[in-house]
């Protein structure tokens, strides 16, 4: 595991939270209040803050103070398609790379995801997904292709699509199918799973909007792309 500044540590458990719905969209993100829960001093939560400002996860500054920035919506089909581009690569890298250890860690992390949802905790199933995700293309050791795909994260609506209906369940079973292919060291079926997996979810959200089912602004522009 590579070294990580506390600015660093910092921003990427903001990531985990925001992608998890800890910090619901439009929140305030309070210096102070974030330290004191990190033990850390507000200078490193200040630049993780400048951090994931310029990768699209907060607006305003580290001074005024910060809100977590809302969806993309209208840019979420180009998001998809760089998504699929740079995850399948990454996931081809991971396969190359992992050893039996990161296949034992990324299973107990397939595992906690499905064991939060069967618990009703859907907040601890969302960052134990981010975990899971982050952990699996951290592996491949393609660090600027990783921030790429950070920076998409911060626009993808990852909480309306885990809020879909059997969604969660059927998201462990594509994670169970991504190291099954990893454990065979099988590139191409990782990265076909991986592409299934991303486009499962936002199909399905799709779907859900044509339907009704879900309520969102430029939803309408969204079902008929």
């Amino acid at each position: 595991m590579q070294f990580r500044t506390k600015e660093e540590q910092v921003a990427d458990f903001l990531r985990e939270g925001i992608i998890a719905g800890r910090y619901p969209r439009g929140t305030r993100l309070k210096q102070q209040e974030i330290a004191d829960l990190l033990k850390t001093s507000i200078t490193p939560v200040r630049e993780a803050l400048k951090l994931l400002a310029a990768e699209g996860y907060v607006l305003g500054d580290s001074y005024r103070g910060a809100i977590v920035a809302p969806f993309d919506i209208a840019s979420s089909n180009e998001t998809l398609s760089l998504r699929v581009l740079l995850e399948t690569q990454l996931v081809r890298g991971a396969v190359e790379h992992a050893t039996a250890g990161d296949i034992g860690e990324l299973r107990t992390l397939a595992a906690e995801f499905a064991s939060a949802f069967a618990a009703g905790d859907n907040e601890r199933a969302r960052a134990a997904n981010y975990r899971f995700h982050h952990r699996m293309f951290e592996i491949a050791a393609m660090p600027q292709t990783l921030h790429f795909v950070q920076i998409l994260w911060a626009r993808y609506p990852f909480d309306l699509i885990n809020g879909l209906a059997g969604r969660v369940s059927r998201a462990a079973d594509e994670h169970d199918m991504m190291i099954a292919a990893m454990i065979a060291g099988d590139g191409s079926a990782a990265m076909l799973a991986t592409r299934e997996h991303i486009e499962a979810g936002w199909f399905e959200l799709k779907r859900a909007l044509a339907a009704g089912e879900v309520a969102l602004p430029f939803a309408s522009e969204i079902a008929a792309a």
